[in-house]
């Protein structure tokens, strides 16, 4: 059975510059990712533009992303994130058998449905499949608010469900709350660009899934933490804070940026977004060239294909 712990990102969806799905770039992306000592590896989160693919595209990218990862041995993990608990339950089991590791899945949100059936969708999705489950909990993104106990609930009756991301606005309560609530069994992983990964991981978290761009800058934060020098933990956290700060004032913002980190750092052809995007004046780009400066002393070595 996979073990989902670690530095987990979310996978980009790279276009070309004409704004075509860049299946080259993503399988060179995906095999950095894998390569670069990533435990795992996650497609369709939030920061992957999940909402601005057909499902055609959707397919071609788990192809591609399964490949890398059953070539590395390492995790994939598929988000499901279709609002109907009919579709959602097809593409969960279509995930599945496409051979995906694990999956997360996104909560309907859309029109805030009520309690209850908000409940018997992630129930109906848990056991349609065998393989682990992760519940993404992003109030801030969709609106919805979950209490702990509802996600106590659901791993005591859904054995699917190992796993919960977490990244709400403070998470560290939550965490505790679930943690504890659960006996310290559930599984947590922390969001929100992993602004707060150290002391998510003091309360139990075992991971962060942050975006893809800086990966090896979050794995040297995660090994300086488990090695117990919290002291380089915190440098390295820090030199992620200055840019974290600065991209992420919204959730296109950071999704425009993290692409232009791809890009400079030669991991994907082109660092296009499809439109609506987040479009930058001179001073936004200004300061992000400073803190790219700035933390790219940081970056690991680069992959080759």
């Amino acid at each position: 059975m996979v073990e989902l712990k670690g530095i987990c990102p979310i996978i980009a969806a790279p276009f070309t510059s004409s704004g075509s799905v860049d299946y080259d770039s993503l399988r060179h992306l995906a095999r950095t990712l894998t390569e670069g000592g990533c435990h795992a590896v996650t497609l369709f989160g939030i920061a992957g533009e999940y909402y601005k693919l057909t499902d055609q595209e959707r397919m071609g990218m788990v192809e591609v992303v399964v490949d890398e990862c059953r070539r590395a041995n390492v995790p994939s993990i598929l988000s499901v994130t279709a609002h109907a608990t009919e579709v959602a339950v097809r593409e969960a089991q279509a995930f599945q058998d496409a051979g995906a590791d694990a999956l997360m899945l996104l909560p309907p949100f859309f029109l805030n449905p009520p309690a209850d059936e908000l409940y018997n969708h992630m129930r109906a999705v848990g056991e349609a499949v065998t393989i682990p489950i992760m519940v993404q909990y992003a109030p801030e993104q969709t609106g919805v608010a979950i209490p702990p106990a509802v996600l106590q609930q659901l791993a005591r009756e859904v054995p699917t469900y190992e796993y919960f991301k977490v990244e709400c606005k403070p998470p560290g309560a939550y965490i505790t709350s679930l943690y504890e609530g659960t006996n310290r069994k559930a599984k947590i992983l922390v969001g929100n660009a992993g602004y707060q990964m150290i002391e998510a991981f003091d309360r139990g978290a075992i991971g962060v899934m942050p975006g893809c761009s800086m990966y090896d800058v979050y794995l040297k934060v995660y090994d300086a933490y488990q090695a117990g020098d919290r002291q380089t933990a915190y440098t390295y956290h820090n030199a992620l804070l200055q840019m974290l700060n600065h991209i992420r004032q919204n959730v296109e913002m950071i999704i425009f940026y993290e692409k232009r980190i791809l890009y400079k750092r030669g991991i994907i052809a082109s660092d296009y977004c499809r439109h609506p995007t987040f479009c930058p004046d001179p001073f936004f780009d200004r300061i992000f060239e400073e803190c790219y400066d700035y933390v790219s002393q940081y970056f690991g070595t680069k992959v080759e294909v």
